[in-house]
């Protein structure tokens, strides 16, 4: 599993919405590698912020 599937795996997951640095001490990753998702995320739609610095899946 990459980094992008495990981020919103992480993500659907907890139900709230979430920062990357919460992300990656939940799933074990590091902050560059879930920041580098996060971006690809967005950039696909796949996740949207309801508050400044929190997402969650679309």
């Amino acid at each position: 599993m990459d980094a992008v599937e495990k981020v919103l795996e992480i993500m659907r997951a907890e139900a709230q919405p979430l920062n990357a640095g919460k992300i990656a001490e939940l799933g074990g990753l590091e902050r560059k590698d879930v920041d580098k998702a996060m971006v690809q995320l967005k950039k696909e739609g796949k996740i949207v912020s309801p508050k400044r610095c929190y997402w969650t899946p679309a």
